[in-house]
């Protein structure tokens, strides 16, 4: 009587904890809570699978203490062949009214944007992908992470 349910549950954990469309997803700790325009935050990114259509998020974790609304980033995309595209990418954190936007507890707040979607890859490879601050502030202070997320289309 106890295997089946133990089996039962041990399976339902496992069907919860799968995440069966993502690719790829890392959080970067900022250090000491202060984004210094000169770290770049870097990931690199192994992709398979150039049929399918993906989606790239932006994760970012800040106090409520964040002193802006907004958060600018530089995004540098370099393909497997070392062909480079850099963007420009506002993240909005708050409404009109400065309510943050995402989920919260505490003070402490995460938010995940979608930066691209329907992406297909055009490499089978090694992608870099990195964050540069563009805010208007050497020192940005109160970004706890950022991360990237990237999932197959849907």
């Amino acid at each position: 009587m106890r295997f089946p349910l133990l089996f039962s549950v041990c399976s339902l954990l496992i069907l919860l904890s799968c995440d069966p469309g993502r690719v790829y997803e890392k959080n970067i700790k900022i250090p000491e809570g202060i984004w210094d325009k000169d770290n770049k935050v870097s990931f690199e990114v192994f992709i398979d699978d150039t049929v399918s259509a993906h989606n790239l998020y932006v994760n970012v974790r800040n106090t409520s203490l964040y002193p802006f609304s907004n958060l600018y980033l530089f995004i540098e995309t370099t393909a497997p062949s070392g062909h480079t595209i850099r963007e420009t990418f506002e993240i909005t954190l708050s409404d009109d009214r400065g309510k943050w936007l995402g989920s919260g507890l505490g003070d402490i707040w995460d938010l995940q944007q979608i930066y691209k979607d329907n992406v297909r890859f055009a490499q089978r490879g090694k992608y870099t992908i990195e964050y540069q601050q563009g805010m208007r502030m050497d020192r940005l202070p109160f970004v706890l992470d950022v991360g990237l997320r990237i999932e197959v289309g849907k």
